[in-house]
């Protein structure tokens, strides 16, 4: 993928869910949302390094996951308005959104619960000797959940096509790492203590986590197994919301603005002008042709019918035949 490329994807995440941001006050999405504003650059770059055919899935803060990974936005934005034409049916909300044609394979919103269905889904592609490799998305706190050690030891004793990628934007909801983890120890070096290659790198630079992802995608796919990237980034909003909250004082003004500075989509396209890869104009014509996909993905959503109220208790558990 081309520099241009990364930085119309991140764009695209980040100007649908300003958007959704703007809309959500008018309370017709009536579903939590947990915006990855400011973390675009994982997205972008880890899943430009994937085929179409490989599986990726995700957590509650799944929208780039899903957009990067070629889900429908339609669907997506359908879903969050609880729409029958949504990628669920418009019964998930923004935290189950899924697309199994892009081989976006889920997200669900109980912490660390894809890790170890992603780890499962790379043991099935690997007993069916498929060129296939799994990618799963998660914050630093899923590392604090027993299910994540299971997985990862698995994992590296069968030597799986899976890359964990770790975004590790500080916070759990609003607890900051050092009271849950202990000084001095980083994240990767849990995985690369249970055996699995590690590499901590710069969350906000779309272009080194696609070259070290498109490395680690290669590693897996040639059977050497999984690797675990700490991605240190930092979301912009609220934990769970379309607002801002610096003011309940879990964290500062100054370390928000600091991280602000380094805005993921602002840097590369800042490398994009300054060395004449594109222009002005380019860009900007990049930016209006995606609010006009929005526009209509918008439209599409709002116009689309609610479920009928008889499917309310479809799918929810499994049906036998008789």
């Amino acid at each position: 993928m081309t520099p241009l490329e990364l930085y119309r994807a991140m764009l695209r995440i980040r100007l649908v869910e300003e958007r959704i941001a703007a809309l959500y006050p008018e309370q017709e999405m009536r579903c939590p949302v947990h915006l990855c504003i400011g973390q675009e650059a994982v997205a972008a770059g880890a899943c430009a390094a994937l085929e179409f055919r490989d599986y990726v899935f995700s957590g509650h803060r799944s929208h780039g996951h899903y957009l990067a990974k070629g889900g429908d936005l339609n669907a997506m934005l359908a879903e969050i308005y609880g729409k029958a034409t949504g990628c669920a049916g418009g019964k998930g909300g923004s935290m189950h959104l899924i697309d199994l044609a892009a081989g976006f394979l889920g997200s669900t919103p109980i912490v660390g619960s894809t890790i170890p269905i992603a780890v499962g889904a790379a043991f099935g592609s690997a007993m069916r000797d498929e060129d296939r490799v799994t990618m799963v998305f998660f914050g630093d706190g899923a590392v604090e959940t027993g299910v994540f050690y299971e997985s990862l030891n698995f994992a590296a004793l069968k030597k799986l096509p899976v890359v964990f990628v770790c975004e590790n934007n500080l916070y759990s909801v609003y607890s900051p790492l050092s009271v849950r983890q202990p000084e001095g120890r980083p994240i990767a070096g849990i995985a690369r203590a249970l055996g699995i290659e590690s590499i901590e790198g710069d969350g906000n630079d779309a272009e080194t986590v696609h070259r070290l992802c498109a490395d680690a995608v290669q590693r897996a796919r040639s059977g050497a197994g999984p690797t675990f990237f700490e991605f240190a980034t930092y979301r912009w909003r609220e934990h769970c919301g379309h607002d801002y909250d610096n003011h309940i004082g879990y964290r500062s003004e100054a370390e928000y603005l600091a991280w602000k500075s380094r805005c993921p989509v602002a840097r590369l396209e800042g490398k994009l002008l300054g060395g004449g890869v594109a222009s002005r104009s380019a860009l900007d014509d990049v930016a209006a042709a995606l609010h006009r996909e929005i526009d209509a993905a918008l439209a599409y959503a709002r116009q689309s019918p609610f479920p009928d109220p008889q499917l309310m208790s479809a799918h929810v558990t499994a049906e036998h035949a008789a």
